[in-house]
């Protein structure tokens, strides 16, 4: 990936789109909203492949992310905690299925593996 300085940050062309990175957020976005998205789009991505292998029907995640910074050191994030709404027809599904499912999605979310010892990250879930 190459990241070419402009007068208000950095951009890089990926695949998809033009990413424009920035400490103000109205020229890009701001790195600790880039950090916390890739987080929750690869817990979420590998959380929803695992529901799907286990066979558990819902009809739609969605994820709450509460971030915690220390302003003492540099502002950094030290804990993300991210809340899992699984919004499913079938009430039958039991809470230890779904608790399994998070404890496979954080072993195997290579985002949340990068961060692990210095990022406390957490997780719950709601049925709904």
């Amino acid at each position: 990936m190459l990241f070419t300085m402009n007068e208000n940050g950095f951009q890089t062309d990926l695949v998809y789109d033009e990413l424009k990175i920035s400490g103000n957020e109205s020229y890009g976005f701001h790195p600790c909203e880039l950090l916390v998205s890739s987080i929750v789009g690869c817990s979420g991505g590998v959380f929803r492949n695992i529901l799907e292998k286990m066979r558990l029907p819902f009809n739609e995640v969605t994820i709450s992310a509460q971030v915690e910074r220390n302003e003492a050191k540099a502002n950094r994030i030290e804990k993300i905690h991210l809340i899992y709404s699984i919004y499913a027809d079938n009430d039958n599904i039991a809470p230890m299925k779904i608790e399994q499912a998070l404890i496979l999605a954080r072993k195997n979310c290579s985002m949340i593996q990068s961060v692990q010892n210095s990022i406390t990250i957490t997780e719950e879930f709601t049925m709904r």
